[in-house]
């Protein structure tokens, strides 16, 4: 579980650690190659996401019951949290979503897509509710079906309980040919927590970007489309469109938080009410 502590400690070496030329060919190194402590993520990750602790953690919840706060409360709550899973970044969370929305902004795309941008990791806020990062961060992946090689490491499935389930262990499991991914339970984590606290404000486009951003097996490994339906597929292009700005911003300089909250707080208002039930 992430603490207090050592969060602050990640902070401190963001300043070291961050390279600025990284390349795009670079990114998502998730191979022999990876730091150890992303090995170590995802094997924890993989041997205790079973269906029914996303089922438990979808009841907890879904339901906002966390308590309200504003959407740059919850940045500043945020922001000394740094994502094991992630190979490509060691910036604060605020400098993230802020290099995130500004690149999507600087490309021309609708406001509600740079809000979306500006959102999309909010849901970590999870690991500051005491929650381990391995049920917060890093790719997600259905369960409750047969585990797809295109899922990242996906050798740690083996101490997963649902192995030996066999109703699990197959194409469709507990699903039916094109269920729709709205039906379909994924690895639980930020994605899906910040679906459920922001859905109400923002278009489908957005809901798919913030709900499947994290799901790379399906967009961009291809794996697990006859679980889709129409709305999927038509939602698909905008969840590729937005993917490449999560990563690949995260090669730009640092954003100058201070100078750039009023524009994001402008933004906020335009979308969300004062507070919102988390």
């Amino acid at each position: 579980m992430a603490t207090q502590g050592n969060l602050e400690q990640w902070d401190d070496f963001v300043g070291e650690r961050y390279d600025p030329n990284r390349k795009t060919e670079d990114f998502r190194k998730f191979d022999e190659s990876a730091p150890a402590g992303v090995r170590q993520f995802y094997r924890e990750n993989h041997a205790q996401q079973t269906r029914r602790f996303v089922q438990e953690k979808k009841r907890q919840y879904a339901v906002r019951a966390k308590g309200e706060m504003g959407i740059w409360e919850a940045c500043e709550y945020l922001n000394t949290l740094v994502d094991e899973s992630d190979p490509d970044t060691d910036l604060s969370q605020i400098q993230h979503l802020m290099q995130t929305a500004e690149a999507i902004r600087q490309d021309g795309h609708p406001r509600w897509m740079v809000m979306t941008g500006f959102l999309h990791d909010l849901g970590k806020v999870l690991c500051l509710y005491g929650e381990p990062q391995w049920a917060v961060v890093g790719d997600t992946f259905p369960v409750g079906c047969a585990w797809s090689d295109k899922i990242v490491f996906p050798e740690f499935f083996e101490a997963n309980p649902d192995r030996q389930v066999s109703s699990y262990q197959t194409r469709l499991g507990v699903y039916s040919e094109g269920c729709g991914l709205s039906n379909v339970d994924l690895s639980w984590g930020h994605d899906e927590y910040l679906y459920h606290v922001v859905k109400d404000y923002l278009p489908l486009e957005g809901q798919y970007m913030i709900r499947y951003h994290s799901f790379y097996p399906w967009h961009r490994e291809g794996a697990y489309e006859y679980l889709m339906d129409e709305q999927d597929r038509a939602m698909l292009p905008w969840v590729c469109k937005f993917n490449p700005y999560d990563l690949y911003s995260k090669s730009a300089a640092p954003p100058d938080v201070a100078k750039l909250r009023p524009y994001y707080e402008d933004l906020i208002a335009e979308f969300f009410p004062a507070k919102i039930a988390w």
